[in-house]
């Protein structure tokens, strides 16, 4: 499946000047399948997994003289390890802290080698060394499929290229609007995870799908034991289904555990945001730029990093969800509000964490509230999701009125559209927003 990450990555390959990269992201993201496929673009291709062979880590103990390291690695896998034709890809390099450490010395003594480094949980090792590359390592973040990745793996290049084309004053054609909104309804079940994507290609069959994410969401529970000298596992699995339970609304931390005090559960949901599984929409009141300015710390929604499987632990009818006309009454978890803002995440945010903001007007008594703000160049721009195709609109127009916007973005299940100074934009066309210079 080609992902747009590799356009980076090869940029990164044929750059004069490189750093050492490091590949971060969720387990069973696709992070080790993308620097394979980049292997196939050198002379020679060097995989060392500290995990299934931990006994490669001792090359790693005393001396990390970069030479040396290459030299033990080359006559141990068979494999020449020069500048300029080899790439070196350390996998699972979490379990190895010193050759985490060793990374900073492969950009001073070895520039011209080409090394990746990736691995499940590695946020939590690099907690522990919080400056062990600065100005020497980049980072790259790997997530699951976005749409426009799913909608390549199933052969639709023809319905991506309209679909970016489209906008508000050159809606699509209502046929190809209704293809696109059936290909959405099954990429929110199948969600962008590449096992449940292949899956689906392979076989076109969604009950195979829904295994093969019940097993997703059994090993990425299976993984907090590797977090219990952080924190309780117990503790951490309670908050992980409150993430999950909680989608779409203000968190509520007391409500995610029946244990353990403010700052455990604190510390429970940071552990899930380290390891990609979450990502948190802060509040902001919004009354000018940077958002995060004036970022309530306090305030604060949560939304799941997966769509399939969140939609798997809410047990969503996807007979129903496939047929509905007016989604909104099965949306579980909000899953149109939470797909949208994990496609932003996914077109925004490939070289720094994410940092996604909400409005709620400050006012005792008043429930209005914008679901996500975006800043383009010196202005901000309010997004609103509706899970259908009706609903009014009077948050995105109070905030317009009040911030003294130009406009304000509806995303539903409609086609494009201008009301006033409310934009309409399909949900499965929410890249347009982020990806088209002229579209705002």
């Amino acid at each position: 499946m080609e992902r747009a990450i590799y356009k980076e990555l090869d940029t990164w390959r044929t750059g004069d000047y490189r750093k050492v990269l490091l590949l971060r992201g969720a387990r069973q993201v696709g992070k080790t399948y993308i620097i394979r496929e980049l292997g196939k673009e050198f002379k020679y291709f060097l995989e060392v997994n500290f995990e299934s062979e931990p006994e490669v880590q001792s090359f790693f103990e005393g001396n990390l003289h970069p030479a040396d390291i290459c030299t033990k690695l080359s006559a141990y896998y068979g494999v020449p390890v020069n500048e300029g034709e080899t790439l070196l890809f350390f996998d699972e390099v979490q379990t190895c802290i010193p050759a985490i450490q060793s990374l900073r010395f492969f950009h001073e003594k070895m520039p011209a080698l080409h090394l990746v480094a990736a691995g499940s949980l590695l946020e939590f090792a690099l907690e522990e060394l919080p400056s062990f590359g600065v100005g020497r390592i980049r980072s790259l973040f790997m997530y699951p499929l976005s749409f426009n990745e799913f909608l390549k793996a199933a052969g639709q290049d023809a319905l991506i290229k309209l679909k970016t084309q489209a906008s508000p004053q050159k809606p699509l054609d209502d046929v190809l609007h209704k293809s696109l909104i059936e290909w959405f309804r099954k990429f929110i079940i199948i969600g962008g995870m590449p096992e449940a994507v292949k899956t689906f290609l392979n076989t076109r069959d969604l009950l195979k799908v829904q295994d093969v994410l019940d097993d997703l969401v059994i090993t990425l529970q299976d993984d907090f034991a590797k977090y219990k000298k952080r924190i309780n596992t117990f503790r951490l699995k309670d908050v992980f289904l409150s993430v999950m339970n909680q989608g779409g609304g203000k968190f509520n931390i007391h409500a995610s555990s029946n244990s353990g005090n403010h700052q455990q559960k604190k510390e429970a949901l940071g552990m899930l945001e380290m390891a990609g599984l979450c990502y948190k929409v802060h509040h902001s009141s919004a009354n000018g730029i940077p958002l995060a300015a004036e970022k309530n710390a306090k305030n604060f929604k949560v939304i799941f990093f997966d769509t399939g499987l969140l939609q798997r632990y809410l047990q969503v009818d996807i007979s129903r969800f496939l047929l509905a006309d007016d989604i909104s009454t099965i949306n579980k978890g909000n899953l149109a509000e939470q797909f949208v803002g994990v496609e932003m995440i996914k077109h925004r945010f490939s070289a720094q964490h994410p940092d996604l903001y909400y409005w709620q007007r400050e006012k005792r008594g008043s429930s209005a509230e914008v679901d996500y703000l975006m800043q383009l160049n010196n202005n901000i721009i309010p997004i609103e999701v509706k899970s259908g195709t009706q609903g009014k609109m009077q948050s995105l127009n109070r905030f317009i009125e009040s911030k003294k916007a130009g406009f304000g973005i509806r995303v539903s299940l409609e086609n494009f559209a201008q009301y006033h100074k409310i934009r309409v934009v399909p949900v499965y066309a929410v890249d347009n927003i982020l990806t088209r210079p002229d579209f705002c």
